[in-house]
């Protein structure tokens, strides 16, 4: 039985294959996204004030999709290194060890995520009210996720 059971970690290779293909597959997207930004610029050769600002939302987006990739990345070298091999070489700021630095891992990423997020609807904002609702509601979740990082030291 304990053979059985310490074979069955090989079955998070799917986990690590399937996160790693998606990290990769939006990096990539991300990068396209960038060129394609560009591209459409000095075609339309619009180089008013609007087509900066739609120009700067459009990198934002294009930022969201590179971490929502590196978050990807992330679990993937999380995984790998927690349950097949924590011998490969890794920075120091991305060495894991238990499922508690994966979870302060992502949780720093996801923060800034839902920055960028925000970032996104201020820049594309025309005055309505309902940013405040995003922003309090993301503000909420950067509270909780906070005090969970901080709960798990005691």
């Amino acid at each position: 039985m304990h053979t059985f059971f310490s074979s069955t970690r090989w079955l998070l290779l799917l986990a690590v294959a399937g996160s790693f293909i998606a990290g990769t597959s939006m990096l990539v997207f991300g990068g396209y996204s960038v060129f394609r930004l560009i591209n459409d610029l000095l075609l339309t050769g619009d180089f008013s004030g609007k087509a900066a600002k739609m120009l700067a939302l459009g990198f934002i987006e294009t930022i969201d999709l590179f971490l929502l990739g590196t978050v990807f990345q992330i679990i993937a070298l999380g995984l790998y290194e927690l349950f097949i091999d924590d011998k490969i070489p890794v920075p120091d700021w991305l060495v894991i060890h238990t499922l508690d630095d994966l979870k302060k891992k992502l949780i720093g990423v996801i923060v800034v995520v839902m920055a960028v997020v925000f970032l996104g609807h201020v820049v594309n904002w025309h005055g309505e009210q309902e940013i405040i609702w995003i922003g309090a509601a993301i503000s909420l979740v950067v509270s909780a996720l906070t005090w969970f990082l901080s709960s798990g030291k005691k």
